[in-house]
């Protein structure tokens, strides 16, 4: 019995560690605005509204309005503007501006 009950925890723990790793890219956004969606390396959101904030990859994104078609972003301590079709690097993410509007902007970011 003791040799099945010491083989059986290991194998419960690597069930348990590779179902925790397949919850990983759902997990890596968590959002507190508009419109969020990730896939295992990206996620895509709509900020709209002076002060709108999200979590994304670990890292704090938060809009702050447009002013001459660049949308500014503030990326954890770190401040980067970017117009639509642009793509910045601010900490550790990657950002592309896929569309800036009067009072929004739709963002996809990957890290690195």
């Amino acid at each position: 019995m003791s040799s099945t009950t010491s083989t059986r925890a290991p194998r419960l723990a690597a069930a348990a560690l590779a179902g925790g790793l397949v919850l990983l890219p759902l997990t890596a956004c968590s959002f507190t605005s508009n419109n969020l969606s990730c896939s295992a390396s990206s996620c895509s959101v709509t900020l709209s509204g002076d002060g709108s904030e999200v979590e994304i990859l670990g890292t704090s994104l938060a809009f702050g309005g447009v002013q001459d078609g660049r949308a500014e972003l503030r990326v954890g301590n770190a401040s980067v503007s970017c117009a639509q079709g642009e793509t910045v690097t601010a900490g550790p993410l990657s950002l592309e501006c896929t569309s800036v509007g009067n009072d929004s902007v739709e963002v996809t970011a990957s890290l690195g």
